[in-house]
């Protein structure tokens, strides 16, 4: 007697290819089934209110195994210009999850395929550093957005850091607090910690900075198999411009406590 054949069965598909499909679903899915259409109306119509893509990033953070850790919180007190260190593209959707304010990047992103679209759609202020003729008309577009109300989230490093420190902060991108009267200036850290609840290690790095010439293609699939990634959000006091004696001591000031505080993070300490 003949036995009879199995059947064949497909192999199970791998769960890490799945993982940056889930990723955009579930951000696209969390902005859909919590945005009525009059808050969409209005993210559109009010620039300096992006109610939209503040959902968006939290959505997004949540997809990507982003646990968020908050020190402190935004200054109550507008218009403000966050400064921040900068190490990822996650950096955009993990600030954006616990700060409603803009962000400013260079030119260049504009024309990134679909980073540039959701760039735009979060009504970045568009910089090109290596234009001097251009830099008044980009600073009075910064000051409109501040003066009309807006807050701005502003990586005075002008580049991604390589997470082992803090770069210098280029001094000529906090010259808009001169046009803006009554604006605060609050210095944060951020930090990725953790991977699956262990300290970062010094090979991890590469997976959690995007720096140099590295793919964002790439670069995010990497991100993306690491597992759960703890990020610090360190809120330090805001200041008033006023007090410093010039834009570049006002620097100075941010990117001392920034850089102080980004070691002790990676080091472990409160």
């Amino acid at each position: 007697m003949v036995s009879p054949r199995p059947i064949p069965t497909r192999a199970p598909v791998p769960q890490r290819r799945l993982g940056p499909l889930r990723s955009v679903v579930g951000a696209v899915a969390t902005v859909a089934a919590t945005v009525p259409l009059e808050v969409l109306l209005r993210a559109i119509t009010l620039r300096n209110r992006p109610y939209i893509p503040w959902i968006f990033h939290r959505g997004l953070s949540q997809s990507l195994g982003m646990v968020i850790h908050t020190h402190g919180g935004p200054s109550p007190d507008g218009p403000v210009l966050y400064v921040a260190n900068h190490l990822s593209w996650v950096d955009i959707p993990v600030l954006g999850a616990h700060i409603r304010a803009s962000f400013v990047a260079k030119s260049e992103v504009r024309g990134w395929g679909p980073v540039g679209w959701l760039a735009s759609f979060a009504h970045t202020v568009y910089v090109a550093r290596e234009r001097r003729q251009t830099a008044a008309a980009q600073k009075d577009e910064l000051a409109e957005r501040l003066r009309a109300g807006g807050s701005i989230i502003l990586f005075p490093e002008g580049t991604n850091s390589d997470g082992q420190s803090v770069w210098p902060f280029k001094s000529s991108l906090f010259a808009v607090v001169a046009d803006v009267p009554g604006i605060r200036v609050q210095p944060v850290t951020l930090a990725y910690t953790k991977v699956n609840g262990l300290p970062v290690t010094r090979r991890q790095l590469p997976d959690l900075a995007w720096v140099g010439d590295t793919e964002l293609a790439p670069h995010a699939l990497a991100f993306m198999k690491l597992g759960k990634v703890r990020a610090d959000i360190w809120f330090h006091d805001p200041v008033d411009p006023a007090d410093f004696p010039d834009r570049k001591a006002l620097a100075r000031h941010c990117h001392t406590v920034i850089s102080q505080r980004y070691r002790r993070l990676m080091r472990g300490e409160a």
